[in-house]
């Protein structure tokens, strides 16, 4: 089982990235969990949004309090609040970032596995907005393959309609420039 933590802020997509995961999940024939953490956030508040993804069938019921990947739409709430909290040794730490993997270590004090990608500038330049969501789906599907790539374009073509080609074509470029650096 992959057990998956996304933090963003209200508006961002977390919610939608975690509900694209695990329709695509449930598409290759997997077991899926994809649930918000929501308490009075509005647009702009941090949120977080979680991921399970296995073979067999998922029995927890209970939130996710040690992730085996941890995913940062919004680099801003570094700092603000322990993006690495129960992280697991062995997990990793995808933010959507322009810094270094060496500042990154010295913002968090964290020495485990990092994965950077500028998910914002492909936002840009693929959808014409800053929103990262999909982008980062593409990125943590090459740190962590909970999924196949392709197994992302029916729940995209659904959820996104017209601007679908959009999303896949963001999702496929964070897949391809992601860069991972091991602890």
């Amino acid at each position: 089982m992959i057990e998956i933590r996304w933090h963003g802020r209200g508006g961002q997509g977390a919610v939608t990235s975690i509900e694209m995961l695990a329709l695509a999940a449930i598409e290759e024939g997997k077991f899926a969990q994809g649930f918000p953490s929501f308490g009075p956030e509005r647009r702009g508040a941090p949120v977080a949004a979680f991921n399970r993804v296995d073979d067999k069938q998922i029995k927890i019921r209970s939130g996710i309090y040690k992730p085996d990947v941890v995913v940062v739409l919004d680099p801003g709430l570094i700092g603000l609040i322990d993006v690495t909290e129960g992280l697991k040794p062995d997990g990793v730490l995808l933010v959507n970032t322009t810094k270094t993997v060496k500042e990154l270590r010295e913002q968090l004090g964290f020495q485990g596995k990092i994965a950077t990608v500028d998910a914002k500038k492909i936002a840009w330049e693929e959808l014409g907005v800053p929103i990262t969501n999909t982008t980062m789906l593409g990125a943590l599907l090459k740190v962590a393959p909970a999924v196949k790539l392709d197994s992302l374009k029916a729940p995209l073509e659904h959820r996104f309609g017209k601007i679908a080609k959009k999303n896949i074509n963001a999702l496929k470029r964070a897949y391809s420039e992601v860069k991972i650096t091991k602890s």
